[in-house]
């Protein structure tokens, strides 16, 4: 079956609630992931929005997540270091943690890319998306993904 990533909040492909976005109290949903490859140290997510009309825009980076950890609970503070000791990057709102869907018009896609890794990085809170990309280059043991999409 591989690495897979769901929510128990929307299917792959589907709506987001939107409890999860501006409209809503704009909180992270749950998450869960299946047993990632051996050799796994952490885990990094990105959610970006390829969409948006600026080009991607980043909604959440959360990165030195513990390998023995196999989800997120809806609402996920946004501390720049949670107490497992995962850190938050910066979103493209410059701001850190999860913020929700809110497409200026239409539909908008929201991936939730999560990574395996073979290292913890030696990253600080909120690094930026490219700083996270860097810094996974060569790491990455498996790649998980859930798209959601929302409109306003």
């Amino acid at each position: 079956m591989g690495f897979t990533l769901s929510s128990t909040a929307f299917a792959s492909g589907q709506a987001m609630p939107s409890v999860y976005s501006c409209r809503g109290r704009n909180v992270s949903p749950p998450l869960a992931w299946t047993d990632p490859p051996d050799g796994t140290q952490s885990f990094a997510l990105i959610v970006d929005d390829p969409d948006a009309p600026a080009g991607t825009w980043v909604h959440w980076l959360l990165f030195n997540v513990p390998a023995s950890t196999r989800g997120l609970s809806e609402g996920v503070r946004t501390d720049a270091k949670l107490f497992d000791g995962s850190l938050q990057g910066t979103n493209s709102s410059r701001r850190l943690g999860y913020e929700g869907p809110c497409p200026p018009s239409g539909t908008h896609r929201y991936f939730f890319k999560l990574y395996a890794l073979d290292t913890m990085l030696g990253l600080q809170s909120g690094a930026n998306k490219t700083q996270l990309l860097a810094a996974m280059e060569s790491h990455i043991k498996a790649q998980a993904e859930l798209m959601g999409t929302f409109s306003k």
